[in-house]
């Protein structure tokens, strides 16, 4: 069993996370910047949740809370940590934060691309597609 803590992200960690989501193959988007990986750390603390080991960023994930409903984005393990419980333990950890602040209803964003991605969600317990739904996205 892989010895990990989960944690709030820090300020200085912006570099990191970008560096962990390359290396776990994550498709870069608009945000993928260091000023704005900051930015949601500054301004949702405790949204962007981090595993570490011995000092050592392992896994990401952001659970966002916008008073409605939440939201899983930025799933993201190191591929040498993979198969080991780490996203499940990420998972679990978002949906303790969210459930926290009110939240009964939790999607995830997952890249149909990442193979490796929706082979974890097609097998995550009590998840499953949404097939009446859409994504409609504008970059601003």
């Amino acid at each position: 069993m892989t010895r990990f803590a989960i944690r709030p992200a820090r300020v200085t960690e912006a570099q990191a996370v970008l560096d962990l989501w390359r290396e776990a193959g994550a498709l870069p988007s608009k945000t993928d910047t260091p000023r704005e990986v900051r930015r949601l750390v500054k301004r949702h603390p405790g949204a962007l949740l981090v595993a570490v080991d011995g000092g050592r960023l392992i896994g990401t994930v952001i659970a966002g809370w916008d008073g409605w409903r939440g939201g899983i984005y930025r799933l993201a393990v190191a591929p040498d940590r993979r198969r080991r419980g780490l996203a499940r333990a990420l998972v679990a950890a978002a949906e303790r934060r969210i459930r926290a602040r009110g939240g009964r209803r939790i999607s995830a964003m997952v890249v149909r691309a990442e193979r490796h991605a929706v082979g974890f969600w097609s097998h995550a317990p009590g998840w499953r597609r949404a097939r009446h739904m859409d994504r409609y996205v504008r970059m601003l």
